[in-house]
């Protein structure tokens, strides 16, 4: 799996969720540089999501690989409903115990009138369990940081309650 390159939400700190931004100057550079680290690694399928900053990373890592990203809603970003277009900053900064008990996370977890944590796994595992039964692999998926956690944190034994434990810079490659 792969997380998409910087947007302008990212440096700022801002919730994104399912909205269509593209990636900033430094977003198109981490691109490249995450094309130059998958090739070599012999991936035969391309995944991506279809927001606009995956698919953005997706076209430059696949221009390298000589490979045609697949779009898959499965692989978007949590809808993070009330939170869309806010600073992570004035989140917190407003309610507190609201923001400790997202970082909690676990299956609980609902963003104000968007998706919860449970459902959202499930969806990215479908996705997941879909890539594997196409039985082209070594595969890449282009996704989102949300993503990759929820993956991450179905492999360990606390499941869902990690999922902010586990650090996804943009651009980088992350081997499940």
């Amino acid at each position: 799996m792969a997380r998409h390159g910087q947007t302008a939400y990212n440096a700022e700190g801002r919730f994104q969720g399912t909205l269509d931004v593209p990636l900033d100057e430094d977003g198109v550079a981490q691109a490249h540089a995450l094309a130059d680290v998958a090739c070599g690694h012999g991936i035969v399928a391309l995944w991506s999501s279809p927001l606009a900053r995956a698919q953005q990373t997706a076209d430059i890592v696949g221009a390298a690989l000589g490979l045609q990203p697949r779009p898959d809603a499965r692989f978007a970003e949590h809808d993070t409903g009330a939170w869309t277009d806010r600073l992570k900053a004035d989140v917190e900064a407003e309610d507190p115990a609201v923001w400790a008990a997202y970082l909690r996370g676990g299956g609980q977890w609902t963003f104000p009138g968007g998706e919860g944590f449970a459902a959202f796994s499930e969806r990215v595992l479908d996705g997941l369990a879909a890539v594997t039964q196409t039985r082209r692999l070594p595969a890449l998926v282009v996704c989102h940081r949300g993503v990759i956690r929820a993956a991450q944190s179905r492999t360990h034994l606390r499941g869902l309650a990690t999922f902010h434990e586990w650090p996804v810079p943009n651009g980088a490659l992350i081997a499940l």
